[in-house]
C-alpha cells in the first residue's frame, strides 16, 4: 500500500497547474496539533488496519483520474498485486504455509550466515539477536513484521524469492535465535501473530491531529 500512496503523491506533486509553496509558507499554513485524549487500543479490534483494503482501493481508484505525463505506461492490477503484499501486525496478509525452526537453521546457513552471522551476533551487517538494542528481540514489537520483512527483502540479492514455507522457517529460527521460540517450535498464520515480543508495548500510535493524513 505505501507504494501506492507514493506514486500518488508523487503524481500530485507533479500535476501540471499545481500550485508552488516554500516550506515556510506551508509550514505557517500547517494547523496547530493538540494532542488526542483518545485511549487507543493497539493489540485489540485493529480497527485503522482494518480500514486498509478500503483505503488501497480508493487509492487504486484515484490512480485512473491522474494526469499522464508522457512517459512508461500504468502498472497493470497484477503487477500491483504481485508488490501488494504487506503482512500486518495482527496477521493480516500472511498466506498459507508453515515453517520450523530446524528447516530455518538449514535456510539460514545457506541465505542468511554470511551477512548476520552463524548465531546471529552480526557480521558485515547488523545482529539480529544478542544484547544490541536494535535487534529482533530487543527492539521489533510485533513478530509478524519479521515474516514480511524478510518475504520483501531478503535474501538481499534476489528479494521476494523465498516461498512462504521458507520465510516461516528463517521467521522462527530467527526468534528461537532471540529466545522466543524453542527448538522444535514451528509457525504458521494462526501461531505467529500470538508470539507475543518484549518490545511490544514500547511503541505508542501516532493518532495526532492536524497536518499531513499520511503519515
Amino acid at each position: 500500500m505505501s507504494r501506492v500512496f507514493g506514486l500518488l503523491l508523487f503524481a500530485c506533486a507533479c500535476s501540471p497547474g499545481a500550485p508552488a509553496s516554500t516550506p515556510e509558507v506551508a509550514s505557517a499554513a500547517a494547523p496547530k496539533s493538540e494532542p488526542s485524549t483518545e485511549s487507543v487500543d493497539l493489540h485489540g479490534e485493529w480497527r485503522r488496519w482494518a480500514e486498509t483494503r478500503e483505503l488501497r482501493a480508493e487509492a487504486l481508484a484515484r490512480l485512473e483520474s491522474l494526469p499522464r505525463f508522457g512517459f512508461g505506461r500504468r502498472a497493470t492490477a497484477e503487477e500491483i498485486s504481485a508488490i501488494d503484499i504487506d503482512v500486518m501486525p495482527d496477521g493480516t496478509g500472511l498466506p498459507e504455509g508453515r515453517g520450523t525452526v530446524e528447516r530455518g537453521r538449514a535456510l539460514y546457513k545457506n541465505q542468511c550466515v554470511q551477512c548476520h552471522g552463524a548465531d546471529g551476533r552480526g557480521a558485515d551487517y547488523d545482529a539480529l539477536a544478542g544484547e544490541g538494542a536494535y535487534t529482533v528481540g530487543n527492539f521489533w514489537p510485533y513478530a509478524t513484521i519479521l515474516y514480511d520483512y524478510i518475504y520483501r527483502a531478503m535474501p538481499q540479492a534476489v528479494p521476494g524469492s523465498l516461498p512462504p514455507d521458507d520465510v516461516y522457517s528463517l521467521t522462527a529460527f530467527v526468534l528461537h535465535l532471540n529466545e522466543l521460540l524453542p527448538a522444535d517450535g514451528a509457525l504458521d498464520r494462526e501461531s505467529l501473530p500470538r508470539i507475543e515480543m518484549p518490545a511490544r508495548d514500547g511503541f505508542i500510535y501516532d493518532d495526532r491531529a492536524g497536518g499531513s493524513e499520511l503519515k
